[in-house]
């Protein structure tokens, strides 16, 4: 049965008078984000002086430029998203300004200037996703380039876990400079953490499980011409996932199965139960070591490790700096790790720099996004449009597990992608009342 979201006239008529497509402009952003090293920046800008970031703040621009414009009717109608992407964002603002107000130290002061940038980006991909991706085939054809991207980097993750090579560390690009990224331990257990083009192995594990829901999506409904292709596309992400040798990996596979596999046909489901233990038995014969690391991770959950224990000293050092600042926090980007110490958690991070009000704006941003996904999937009218929109709902779920495992909004891989993921869903559900109005 064709999408119910398909085949749009008067929305492809309003494309036509924007300009450029949206889906056009947000690839050349997944290319800057995911092909260019975390470490190039812009010197002048420090960690906010990405390509990717720098593209998406003239995103932002372009898009207030054309709702300003009188024949415009660019976000005319409702979109809980967008609502709730600005309302994050001007949390953001109020803790920057309340920050201002006081005395700053110069590292922390330009730490809050990088921050509105980043967030300002971050803010256009999901507006622009939200608000201009005009048709379902639009959407598709952007997750798929984005499982694509993401293939990629697994592609590179697996030649750095076989070899010990940083081969981001070989690309230069004039113009860029290299920017020192906190980085998370690379060796783990005797084993190679990859990390690709990403700042550090778990940002490059929150890659692989937020696009894993989509790409399984794409695989289930693929054509019959492009399907083994669309399984290899899942296979290399999978494989990547147990050699980031890391708890956010196995987490977001959990979660994975937790929002998909209830709403799949028995028959299907019986096979992803086959392919999981599969799986383990390949994974067990081929690297036991591998397997053995990778449960001493969960027995680290449940009976305390080096790492778990930092989490657990963190959220008690961080309850002083909580009561100085409980409602704006002290600024966005201004508690710097060199200078105090890592939360390991974005949601604590969140509420020591923004406060109870940007913490709370947060949350709202994510639950607004799955409800979004999920709205759309009971409006959808076929099987793959349901589908599609239980991975949105999926990845979202995914990537608001990893802002508790570590700090998401310094890195912009995983941010970048996470805003995407909510914009896309925001994308969906307006397709769909536009598709349930006709």
């Amino acid at each position: 049965m064709a999408s119910t979201l398909e085949h749009q006239p008067a929305l492809e008529s309003v494309s036509a008078r924007r300009g450029p497509d949206s889906v056009a402009l947000l690839t050349l952003y997944l290319v800057l984000l995911l092909a260019i090293p975390a470490s190039l920046v812009f010197a002048p800008l420090g960690a906010a002086g990405g390509p990717a970031t720098l593209f998406a703040v003239m995103l932002l621009a372009c898009y207030l430029l054309m709702r300003l414009h009188p024949g415009s009717d660019l976000g005319a109608n409702p979109q809980p998203v967008r609502a709730a992407g600005a309302i994050f964002f001007c949390s953001v603002l109020a803790a920057y300004v309340s920050a201002n107000r006081d005395y700053l130290p110069r590292a922390e002061m330009n730490a809050a200037d990088r921050g509105i940038i980043s967030i300002a980006g971050w803010l256009a991909v999901l507006i622009v996703a939200a608000d201009g991706i005009d048709r379902a085939d639009r959407l598709k054809t952007l997750l798929s380039r984005m499982t694509t991207g993401v293939m990629l980097l697994a592609i590179v993750g697996i030649a750095e876990f076989f070899t010990g090579v940083d081969i981001a560390k070989y690309v230069t690009i004039p113009g860029l400079s290299f920017n020192q990224v906190p980085t998370d331990s690379l060796i783990r257990d005797g084993f190679s953490r990859p990390f690709a083009t990403t700042a550090q192995p778990l940002e490059f594990a929150a890659l692989m499980v937020i696009a894993l829901p989509v790409a399984i999506h794409q695989a289930r409904f693929a054509p019959r011409e492009l399907r083994l292709r669309r399984w290899l596309k899942v296979a290399t992400i999978a494989v990547t996932i147990p050699m980031t040798v890391s708890r956010t990996a196995l987490l977001g596979v959990a979660i994975t199965a937790v929002v998909l596999l209830p709403t799949w046909p028995r028959g299907h489901r019986r096979r992803a139960y086959a392919v999981l233990l599969a799986g383990g038995a390949v994974l067990c014969l081929a690297s036991p070591s591998l397997l053995s690391a990778l449960g001493t991770l969960l027995w680290g959950i449940a009976h305390g490790s080096a790492s778990t224990d930092s989490r657990t000293t963190a959220a008690t050092e961080a309850l002083a700096y909580v009561t100085q600042h409980p409602w704006l926090g002290r600024g966005f980007g201004t508690f710097l790790p060199q200078t105090y110490f890592f939360t390991d958690d974005e949601y604590l991070s969140t509420l020591i720099t923004t406060g109870v009000i940007g913490l709370c704006c947060l949350a709202a941003l994510f639950v607004t996004g799955w409800l979004a996904a999920r709205r759309a999937r009971r409006r959808a009218g076929d099987v793959e449009t349901a589908d599609l929109a239980q991975a949105l709902a999926a990845g979202i779920a995914v990537s608001a597990a990893c802002f508790a495992t570590f700090d998401v909004l310094s890195f912009t891989m995983a941010a970048g992608l996470t805003f995407l993921m909510i914009g896309c869903a925001g994308a969906a559900l307006r397709l769909s009342s536009a598709a349930g109005c006709r």
